[in-house]
């Protein structure tokens, strides 16, 4: 009886010390957090490689952008992936720990890229949002018309203005809005078409569209809010371009889809950045 009764009076120790020590920050257990990333291909890759660039996680040797989270070889901070589609991200916020948000949708749920993120990348050209078109019309007038609207000094220093350096222009040396080698004269009178995201897309494009209404052209800009549609409008030829995406998730929706669409050129880009959810600062996973 003296036997059991002291092997209990051990456990019971071990269980205190085991209690303090925890409360003083020994023996420390991990507990999760969860971070939300997009779900397409290339843009959780994204995620995964500014998450990797930072140290919270390290991916398998070979993984690059079309990396997923079975990629990920050592993830040290026991974190826990949700995987959502890109535009929805910021509806997720609240319930999850820290979410990658595109500096597109970060935007329209009112959040700063600057400001708002913990973490951001930088401004690789890699991922410059382009404008895209059926291929076979890259030199076409309308699309040499478009093209130089959106790469004049006007649209570089509207987004430089207008976004603070959450959006940034990658058009080495802005010009006109015009190109010498288009018919202009033959273009008055007629429509383009082209199918943008709202957030910056479309803001951006109102711009274009002021310089191309001064030679008579009228830019019929087409909202969307998902990624799948404006490319499967351009290549149907319903609208004559896109301008919502960056070339590594274009090359891989082609891959995917059977689609014709091409890029004639890169206009800006949008740092992916991390944003707290749930967590307001970095601790959890430092």
């Amino acid at each position: 009886m003296k036997k059991f009764t002291k092997a209990l009076s051990i456990i019971a120790a071990a269980v205190t010390a085991s209690a303090l020590l925890a409360a003083c920050g020994g023996g420390k257990t991990e507990s999760s957090v969860t971070i939300a990333v997009p779900n397409d291909t290339t843009n959780e890759a994204r995620a995964l490689l500014l998450l990797q660039d930072n140290g919270y996680i390290k991916l398998k040797d070979g993984a690059g952008i079309t990396a997923t989270v079975s990629d990920i070889a050592e993830n040290p901070h026991n974190i826990k992936f949700k995987e959502v589609e890109a535009a929805q991200i910021p509806n997720v916020l609240k319930d999850v720990d820290y979410a990658v948000i595109n500096s597109n949708y970060a935007i329209q749920a009112s959040l700063n890229p600057v400001s708002d993120s913990l973490v951001t990348e930088g401004s690789s050209s890699e991922y410059g949002n382009i404008l895209a078109v059926k291929e076979g019309n890259e030199n076409s007038d309308k699309v040499k018309a478009l093209k130089a609207a959106l790469e004049s000094t006007k649209v570089a220093e509207f987004i430089k203005t207008k976004y603070d350096g959450s959006v940034v222009s990658v058009v080495d040396n802005p010009g006109s809005g015009y190109d010498d080698s288009v018919n202009y004269d033959a273009l008055s009178g007629s429509a383009i078409s082209v199918a943008a995201s709202p957030t910056p897309h479309a803001e951006i494009l109102a711009v274009a569209k002021e310089i191309l209404a001064d030679k008579n052209i009228k830019l019929d800009i087409k909202e969307f809010t998902d990624y799948i549609q404006p490319n499967n409008v351009v290549d149907s030829g319903e609208v004559d371009a896109n301008y919502f995406q960056h070339l590594p998730y274009l090359e891989d929706f082609d891959k995917q889809n059977g689609t014709h669409v091409v890029s004639v050129g890169a206009i800006h880009v949008e740092p992916m950045g991390l944003y707290g959810g749930k967590q307001k600062n970095l601790d959890p996973i430092k």
